[in-house]
């Protein structure tokens, strides 16, 4: 045979490697985990089937959890498309000002989230952080940011969009500025106001940008770990903890490491429903021109 023939699989070959290696098999052995029970020193894996799966539906603390995980996604996923498609709206403009905000709110995107969460810590702290002096200037008195059950989700959800915003703001003006001009002079023309012709222009062509970012901030609002693990540790009172930090507990702390597999294929399970069915339900109102 010619070698003409293979050269197309030999050269996506490395890929695909890397793909299975460090994709496919940590997922099938997340899988095969998840019927056992391990604990991570021992040698021996006693195959315990779905009782990791039964244990997780019976935990008072999972379905805390499983709450946590879904009220921040629904937040941190609407605020932040919302302001970002807002910002870029008003940023939308030649002008070096106009350059510099874009700059400005970018900049958290780049900057790792272990120092973004160091940095938040100190604002929202009690007794010393800026926030609650600002406050103090307004005549309020102090916020328990993280330290109260009631408000420190909400302030992880305030961190997380803020760093997100900048991101989502770019990708929008990206879409704006793809959007031909001539359909608003014509819009201009048939004396549409700004408010008609943003609902029935400017969002129908802005579809696809929406449609790819809800889906990456969904998915990435299900694996928040990092704020959690260095501005509350899952607390007070287990409020903050979510899917990710989850199993990372179960896993690292308590070795109990089915149970945390079993969360994982759980997790797995929940994202990939979650993006078919957002595919399904909102695919078909995409315009691609």
């Amino acid at each position: 045979m010619e070698w003409s023939r293979f050269r197309p699989y030999a050269m996506i070959l490395p890929a695909m490697l890397v793909f299975g290696l460090f994709f496919l098999y940590p997922i099938g052995y997340m899988i095969y985990l998840s019927v056992h029970d391990w604990n991570f020193v021992s040698p021996v894996k006693n195959f315990v089937g779905l009782e990791n799966f039964s244990g997780l539906m019976s935990e008072p603390k999972f379905m805390e959890v499983m709450q946590n995980t879904f009220t921040y996604t629904v937040l941190t996923v609407s605020l932040t498309i919302v302001i970002s498609l807002c910002l870029a709206v008003w940023l939308n403009k030649q002008g070096a000002v106009y350059g510099f905000v874009q700059g400005a709110i970018f900049s958290p995107h780049i900057i790792s989230l272990v120092s973004i969460s160091m940095l938040w810590m100190w604002l929202m702290d009690t007794d010393y952080g800026l926030l609650n002096w600002f406050l103090n200037l307004l005549g309020i008195s102090n916020v328990p940011w993280l330290t109260d059950p009631s408000t420190s989700l909400l302030s992880l959800v305030i961190v997380a969009v803020w760093k997100g915003i900048g991101f989502n703001t770019l990708i929008f003006i990206a879409g704006l500025q793809s959007i031909p001009q001539d359909m608003y002079e014509a819009a201009a023309l048939d004396e549409a106001s700004k408010l008609r012709t943003f609902i029935k222009l400017t969002l129908p062509m802005l579809s696809p940008t929406l449609f790819f970012l809800t889906i990456i901030s969904i998915i990435n609002s299900f694996q928040v770990f990092e704020t959690i693990s260095i501005m509350t540790q899952g607390g007070p009172i287990n409020s903050t903890n979510t899917f990710v930090y989850f199993i990372y507990e179960y896993g690292f702390r308590f070795f109990k490491i089915g149970f945390a597999s079993a969360a994982g294929v759980l997790l797995l399970i929940i994202i990939s429903l979650l993006t078919v069915l957002y595919f399904k339900v909102l695919a078909s109102r995409v315009h691609y021109r």
